[in-house]
């Protein structure tokens, strides 16, 4: 009865968060309803039995969230004296988001403890001799590792496209000159001197 309750909780937290990050005018707010939708979700997949992606969206997607919120600072150039002179304000609103989210984390854990739900046994069954996180890397190096790597090349090309397409030159900025670095001898570059002692240094 619990996951249940945890399950049709969860779920509507995580939709209302998800129409709220939309819906939200004010940038810094979206990325508030963001992080909330990804705490619900990670209840949702520690209902389904896959605790494993549960941490990943705990640890990864909402530590990736600060990211984002720099992102936004510097893109839209957000005005902080107008969003501190509403703290004190949004003060007992944030407290009580932060009571809520407490109370949800050890409401998710007691339904993890009592099991998953039946529907997560039916459409995904779990085997009870190896861990979540076995299988799922016996299924990402074995049945789809030719995906894994093609995914990987993908982000390395994206990645490298993203650096070249915001790359500029500026005037009276030094560019990294990298053959003119590979032809300096060592002699060129360093210069050793026998130091006296008690007689400083030369500059």
């Amino acid at each position: 009865m619990i996951q249940l309750v945890a399950f049709y909780l969860f779920s509507a937290i995580v939709i209302a968060s998800g129409a709220m990050v939309i819906l939200a005018r004010n940038p810094v707010h979206s990325v508030m309803w963001l992080i909330l939708a990804f705490f619900n979700a990670a209840g949702l997949m520690l209902l389904a039995g896959a605790e494993f992606i549960a941490m990943l969206l705990v640890i990864v997607y909402v530590g990736a969230v600060a990211v984002l919120f720099l992102f936004v600072v510097m893109m839209l150039n957000i005005d902080f004296a107008e969003l501190r002179a509403g703290f004190v304000k949004y003060l007992p609103v944030g407290a009580l988001v932060a009571i809520v989210l407490a109370a949800e984390l050890v409401f998710a854990l007691g339904a993890w403890s009592a099991g998953g739900i039946d529907l997560a046994q039916r459409a995904a069954p779990i085997v009870t001799d190896k861990s979540n996180i076995e299988q799922l890397g016996e299924l990402l190096y074995t049945r789809y590792i030719f995906l894994f790597e093609a995914a990987g090349i993908i982000l390395l090309v994206a990645m490298i496209g993203a650096i070249v397409l915001t790359h500029r030159e500026r005037g009276g900025v030094r560019i990294q000159n990298i053959d003119a670095q590979n032809r300096r001898r060592p002699e060129d570059a360093t210069r050793m001197v026998n130091q006296p002692v008690g007689q400083g240094v030369e500059l």
